[in-house]
């Protein structure tokens, strides 16, 4: 019975009821385009007999290949050297601002004129959607001289201009507005402290003498202006302000039976607008500010005409108990910690990068400048300057970290350095890339540099991988590199197209924000080109040669070990 039933077993349902299902779903792939695969194949076919036969010639040349890797190191220290240096980069997020900046002895409703004169000219540009105008002191702006204005533009397919060409084409135009300084910039995608000032970049000025920091910060303010990468170049110091000045006799006050406390509090309610009550309407509320009328507001004459209530129910006038005198003084007075200062600000023009102008700039102050007033970059530019220090120090580490972690893999000191072998031809394909494409090597280029270190190193390691295979079945090293560089051909190829492919995007500059990201794709998308072309050839005889080393070694070492016993 029990054998009977074997014998008339059969599988379960799901299974024949999935068999015809899987046939079906994998049917399609034996005769899916035969024609395209077989034209890819001979395509592919005839690279690999292209790729077989240079790199014999590479093994057989090995000193000259030797010697081309040699340079391209030297090449690659040079363009670390000579490439524009930038921080962060500009980012096109559909907004630009600009900062105003009339005579400091203009008058509130003389500003709003030309602050509006501005607006009319800047919303005239067909890229600009909104604008909003803001006048006086208040927020960002310390003086009554200054205004700002918030411009935003229209969305990025609406407009043929970035951000950066509409900020050069409003700058001449803005120019023409007698009696008004107009400084526009495209504000980076991360602000990193510093004041707040109308250009990107900051130069700061301190000393403990005010009037010697006064004297000379006018005079270094020029000849950056003479500097043909700066433009915008401005700074806070504003010293020409008339001002009215009112020197109180105490003694005369004091036999009238005023003090110097009513004296200024007359002052205050007559241009102070202090506000004294609160009228309450149905539906609103109105605000009682006391003062002058407006028409001798702005006539430092009129002084003159004011009058102090004594006690004794007197009126006195104020120019019998004080002296009005008419001078100019500052309109602010900055600090920068517990020392005066003074901020020269200033932007890069188009195609100019920050690190060939930091030089410069502290040239000339050093020129200038006596010793007792000290100098330094704020914001942006201060934390570039640090960074920029440690960017060789950070490169240098990750390879480390890399030859460390591929040391305790292999187990072996030798096989790593053949793998990192093609990490200079890659560093010399972004720097070119970034050179030629007149891009600086900033924060997000040289992310692309790190990226491109673990991203080239895997070719490495799928030929020194097989080779390693193939010398403990016996072969030379020679035969081990060929045979490994041959057969992995097609994964290598495949890795690196697929990385180009995924990366090519961003270096176009493709989506939202990609100007700022293109930086990174150009130095992963150079370094892959380069050093795919290169790699396939200089890995594969540094491998002969360090394999030769290594062998070298291992004989010294034994030649050495009788010695040893016999002691």
């Amino acid at each position: 019975m029990l054998s009977s039933q074997h014998k008339q077993f059969e599988p379960p349902g799901w299974f024949t009821r999935t068999a015809p299902i899987v046939a079906i779903f994998f049917a399609p792939l034996k005769s899916a385009s035969p024609r395209l695969y077989n034209t890819s194949e001979k395509f592919f076919d005839v690279i690999l007999g292209g790729y077989e036969w240079s790199l014999k010639r590479s093994l057989k040349y090995h000193r000259t290949t030797m010697f081309i890797s040699g340079a391209i190191v030297v090449a690659t220290v040079y363009l670390f050297m000579v490439v524009p240096k930038g921080f962060i980069p500009t980012a096109d997020v559909g907004q630009i601002t600009a900062s105003t900046q009339a005579a400091e002895d203009i008058s509130f409703d003389e500003m709003v004129k030309h602050q509006q004169a501005v607006a009319a000219i800047t919303y005239r540009d067909p890229n600009i959607a909104a604008i909003n105008s803001s006048v006086g002191a208040g927020g960002a702006n310390a003086s009554s001289n200054t205004g700002r204005l918030f411009i935003s533009l229209k969305p990025r397919e609406e407009r043929k201009l970035s951000a950066d060409d509409i900020v050069q084409e409003l700058r001449p135009k803005l120019s023409r507005i007698p009696g008004m300084k107009v400084f526009l910039q495209n504000p980076p995608a991360i602000n990193i402290g510093g004041q707040q000032s109308k250009a990107q970049y900051q130069f700061s000025l301190q000393s403990p003498n005010i009037q010697e920091l006064y004297q000379y910060a006018p005079t270094l303010e020029e000849k950056l202006r003479g500097l043909p990468d700066l433009q915008d170049v401005n700074s806070d110091l504003q010293i020409k302000n008339p001002q009215v000045q009112v020197d109180i006799n105490r003694d005369q006050a004091a036999s009238m039976g005023l003090t110097a406390e009513q004296i200024e509090t007359a002052l205050s309610n007559a241009y102070g607008t202090r506000q004294v009550s609160t009228i309450y309407a149905s539906d609103s509320q109105y605000q009682v500010i006391m003062g002058v009328e407006p028409k001798y507001q702005g006539d430092p004459s009129a002084l003159e005409l004011l009058s102090i209530h004594a006690p004794t129910g007197q009126l006195v006038p104020l120019n019998a108990v004080a002296t009005i005198s008419k001078g100019v003084g500052p309109l602010t007075i900055n600090h920068s910690g517990q020392l005066a200062s003074v901020t020269i600000s200033f932007n890069l023009k188009p195609g100019v990068s920050l690190g060939s102008v930091t030089d410069k700039i502290e040239q000339i102050a050093r020129q200038t400048l006596p010793a007792s007033i000290t100098t330094g970059f704020q914001g942006s530019t201060q934390a570039f300057q640090s960074s920029l220090q440690g960017l060789g120090l950070l490169l240098l580490v990750a390879v480390l970290v890399i030859y460390i972690v591929l040391g305790i893999l292999y187990e072996n000191f030798i096989h790593p350095l053949t793998i990192l072998s093609s990490l200079p031809s890659a560093g010399f394909g972004a720097l070119l890339t970034l050179l030629l494409f007149q891009v600086d090597l900033n924060i997000y280029a040289f992310v692309g540099i790190i990226l491109l270190i673990g991203i080239v190193k895997k070719n490495g390691i799928m030929m020194v991988d097989f080779a390693i295979e193939a010398r403990q079945n016996g072969k030379n090293p020679y035969d081990a590199i060929y045979e490994a560089c041959v057969v992995r051909f097609r994964p290598i190829m495949m890795t690196t197209m697929a990385a180009l492919m995924g990366t090519l995007p961003i270096a176009l500059g493709l989506g939202a924000g990609g100007d700022t990201r293109r930086p990174l794709g150009l130095a992963v998308v150079g370094g892959l080109l380069f050093s795919q072309f290169l790699t396939l050839y200089l890995t594969p005889v540094f491998y002969t040669y360090m394999e030769s080393w290594q062998s070298f070694m291992k004989k010294r070492q034994w030649r050495k070990q009788p010695d040893s016993h016999a002691v």
